[in-house]
């Protein structure tokens, strides 16, 4: 089922997530829904603040690896910084450069419980962050100098307004 996402403005995109404790087919179906949203949408990560849901978990599909589902993140290893292009569906239209680790491991659990520990570089290791980011109540935005952030802000309002057209989400190839 698709959930709606919640919009930049929403005060759960603020919050910091509670870890989850309990999984079960609750947590199962919760995981399916928001893989249906997130490629509905269409996105590569979907984090659980982004639908309401203020828990400590993510979806992704970075093209590679397929549907992915962790909880409780925790990153580690940090190394090398790309600055690249990032969007939200949270705030739906603007892209901006935002600078992250090229490369971090990401440590947590399936949607069973299990520990799961996956490293990423490139666009994997950028979901990892942006999405962890949004368990602590951090948008993209947050990442991004007084001028950066400007820029996305009054790109945003321009589409709300409807005096410009946002681009296209992409998905990888």
């Amino acid at each position: 089922m698709i959930v709606p996402i919640r919009m930049l403005g929403d005060p759960v995109l603020r919050e910091h997530a509670k870890p989850v404790t309990e999984f079960d087919g609750k947590l199962g179906r919760m995981a399916d829904d928001m893989l249906e949203t997130m490629y509905a949408a269409p996105g590569v990560g979907l984090a659980g603040p982004q639908v309401g849901i203020s828990l400590r978990l993510f979806v992704l599909d970075d093209g590679q690896i397929g549907p992915t589902f962790i909880a409780n993140p925790i990153l580690l290893d940090p190394s090398g910084t790309v600055v690249e292009e990032e969007g939200c569906l949270s705030i739906p239209g603007p892209y901006h450069p935002t600078p992250r680790s090229e490369r971090i491991r990401c440590r947590g659990q399936d949607v069973k419980g299990k520990d799961v520990e996956m490293e990423g570089e490139g666009l994997l290791a950028r979901i990892f962050q942006h999405e962890t980011d949004h368990l602590d109540g951090v948008l993209y935005i947050d990442r991004l100098d007084e001028g950066g952030r400007r820029e996305v802000l009054a790109d945003l309002r321009r589409f709300e307004l409807g005096l410009q057209e946002p681009r296209a989400r992409r998905r990888p190839e």
